[in-house]
């Protein structure tokens, strides 16, 4: 069909000549999958005449955000809600998320989205979750002067500076931090701890305040 540009119809005995503009579109390198065998030869080079590569969504940052707001737009319309765009918290995590799926997965992220929000703008917690946890997990502590080791900190409170931004990334919500670090609430909060606190005894309820025992021996 391809080479001769004719088509013969189910149960015709006649061929048909044809005009056609043949597109079409992988995600694969398909000269590898053709040394490898796994796609046909003599029809790769058949269609193999124009090859146009187009780079994936993450490669393209700045169609993102023109991308969603033109599906917030539509999907909007569709479904009658007042939805206009997105708060710069949620424009954020679009841009910091490598999108595998692409331009199809943005359109579904942003469908789920519209037809969640409340506002008339998507905020942070009307996106997939995958797609805040993938925000979180791109926060780095910046590196501090390193000329002198005593600049240098200790691998306790780096952990420590990581959680606080994670928790500050999620607005603060435990549980949700926790599940994103990999710990359980406790371990949380015990990794919030200073030295100082972790190790500070906690004085029995009777006990007295030792500047009233201080004062009393003075008073004496």
């Amino acid at each position: 069909m391809l080479q001769e540009r004719e088509v013969r119809p189910v149960g015709g005995d006649e061929d048909i000549p044809f005009h056609a503009r043949v597109l079409t579109a992988t995600n694969r390198n398909l000269e590898a999958e053709v040394e490898q065998r796994r796609f046909r030869e003599d029809l790769f080079y058949r269609i193999n005449v124009v090859t146009l590569h187009v780079p994936p969504l993450r490669a393209r940052q700045g169609d993102i955000l023109l991308l969603a707001q033109h599906f917030v737009r539509r999907i909007a319309q569709r479904i009658s809600k007042p939805v206009k765009g997105f708060s710069s918290a949620a424009a954020r995590m679009l841009l910091d998320y490598d999108w595998p799926g692409n331009v199809r997965e943005l359109e579904n992220c942003i469908e789920r989205a519209v037809a969640l929000c409340r506002l008339d703008e998507v905020t942070v917690d009307d996106l997939p979750t995958k797609v805040q946890e993938f925000h979180v997990t791109r926060i780095v502590i910046p590196a501090g002067p390193t000329a002198s080791p005593d600049a240098m900190i200790t691998m306790e409170e780096m952990e420590r500076r990581y959680v606080r931004q994670v928790l500050e990334a999620v607005r603060g919500n435990k549980t949700h931090a926790a599940r994103i670090l990999g710990i359980d609430r406790r371990s949380l909060y015990r990794r919030l701890e200073t030295p100082y606190q972790a190790s500070r005894p906690v004085p029995p309820p009777d006990a007295q305040p030792v500047v009233a025992d201080e004062q009393k021996a003075s008073d004496e």
